[in-house]
C-alpha cells in the first residue's frame, strides 16, 4: 500500500502571521517523509490491501475521519502492519490540511510506535515528527497568547477611544453652555493660516475657536488682487454686512500700510474685501463639511451657525490678526 499523497500548498505564508500556518515546518516534514516508498510484504492479506486502499483513497479526498476509520480495522484485524497503520494515523491526525487534525492523538499514535515496535523502520521518522509537533505546539501556544494580548490590548484602546470621545462631547457641551452666558465681546480675532483656525479671545482668554476654510491659494501673505491668497498681519474690523451674499460678514481693514507699500512696490492693485463671512447663500446645506477645501478667493469662511456667534461677539473695532 502506498501511503496518503500530501500535496504541497503553495499558500503557506510566514508562520508568525496566522495561526494556521505554524505547522509549515511540520508541514514540509511530512510532504519530505512521504515520498519514501513504503512496500508492503508480499504476505499482506486481501483485506489488508483493500482496507489500506480505502484510506489512501480517502486521505486524497480529504475524508480524513474516513481514512482514519480504515487504519483502526487494520490496526484491530492485522497486528502485522501495526506500525505502520500508527504511522499513518500519526501524519493524518497531524496533517495540516485536516482541519479537525489533533496533535495530541497523533502524538499518542507516534509515541505508542516508537514505544512499541523499537525495530520499526518508521521509528526513526515518527521521533523526528514527535519533536516537530512539539515545536508546532509549544509555536501555537506562543502565537495564542499574543493574540490575546492583542485582543486585549485593542478593547482596551477601543474603550478609551470611546472614552476620549464621550470626554470631547462633554467638553463641547460645556463649552457651549459657558459660551452661551458670556456677553463681554471679543477683543481680539486670531487667524492661524496653517492649522486652519480662528480663535475669539477676550484679554487673552480664549473664548472659542472654529474651523475654517481660506482662499484658494493660501500659502503666503496676500500681494495683488485677484491671487486668491487669504492676508497675513495686524488688521481691525471696521464694517458688517448683515445681508451679505454669504450669510454674514465682518470686513477686515485689508490692506494696511505694509499691503499698500509691497504692492505698490510690484506695481500691482493690493485688492480688497477681505471678510470673515458664512457659506454662500443657498449652500448652506453644506455646513462644516465646507472645511475640507480652501474655497474663498482671500475670504475667512465659517459655517453659517458659527458666523452668527461671531457676528454677535466681535464688534467693530475688534483686532484681527492672521498669521501664516
Amino acid at each position: 500500500m502506498r501511503t496518503p499523497r500530501i500535496a504541497l500548498d503553495t499558500t503557506e505564508r510566514d508562520a508568525a502571521k496566522r495561526p494556521q500556518d505554524a505547522g509549515r515546518r511540520l508541514f514540509l516534514f511530512l510532504c519530505g517523509i512521504m515520498l519514501i516508498p513504503v512496500l508492503l510484504v508480499g504476505c499482506s492479506h486481501t483485506d489488508e490491501r483493500s482496507l489500506s486502499q480505502e484510506a489512501n483513497d480517502f486521505f486524497n479526498q480529504g475524508n480524513y475521519a474516513a481514512a482514519l476509520s480504515r487504519y483502526e480495522e487494520i490496526f484491530e484485524n492485522h497486528p502485522a502492519a501495526a506500525d505502520r497503520v500508527l504511522f499513518e494515523m500519526g501524519v493524518i491526525h497531524a496533517y495540516p490540511g485536516n482541519h479537525q487534525k489533533d496533535y495530541r492523538k497523533a502524538l499518542d499514535c507516534l509515541q505508542k510506535l516508537v514505544r512499541d515496535y523499537p525495530d520499526s523502520q518508521y521509528r526513526h521518522d515518527s521521533q523526528m515528527m514527535i519533536l516537530q509537533i512539539h515545536h508546532v505546539i509549544v509555536k501555537n501556544k506562543l502565537i495564542a497568547k499574543q493574540q490575546t494580548e492583542i485582543e486585549k490590548y485593542r478593547q482596551k484602546a477601543e474603550s478609551q477611544a470611546e472614552e476620549i470621545v464621550e470626554q470631547q462631547e462633554n467638553i463641547e457641551r460645556l463649552e457651549a453652555k459657558i459660551f452661551s452666558l458670556r456677553t463681554e465681546p471679543a477683543d481680539k480675532v486670531l487667524i492661524e493660516k496653517k492649522a486652519r483656525r480662528l480663535t475669539l479671545l477676550t484679554r487673552g482668554e480664549v473664548i472659542k475657536t472654529y474651523k475654517i476654510a481660506l482662499g484658494g491659494n493660501p500659502v503666503g501673505p496676500k500681494e495683488r488682487q485677484g491671487d486668491n491668497k487669504t492676508p497675513e498681519g495686524t488688521y481691525i474690523i471696521d464694517s458688517r454686512n448683515g445681508k451679505s451674499g454669504y450669510h454674514l460678514s465682518l470686513h477686515i481693514s485689508y490692506p494696511n500700510a505694509e499691503d499698500k507699500k509691497r504692492a505698490r512696490e510690484l506695481g500691482v492693485s493690493p485688492g480688497g474685501d477681505i471678510m470673515i463671512h458664512g457659506i454662500k447663500n443657498g449652500f448652506a446645506a453644506l455646513g462644516v463639511s465646507h472645511a475640507r477645501t480652501d474655497w474663498t478667493e482671500g475670504c475667512i469662511a465659517v459655517t453659517n451657525e458659527e458666523m452668527e456667534e461671531i457676528y454677535k461677539f466681535v464688534p467693530n473695532g475688534t483686532m484681527v490678526e492672521i498669521t501664516p
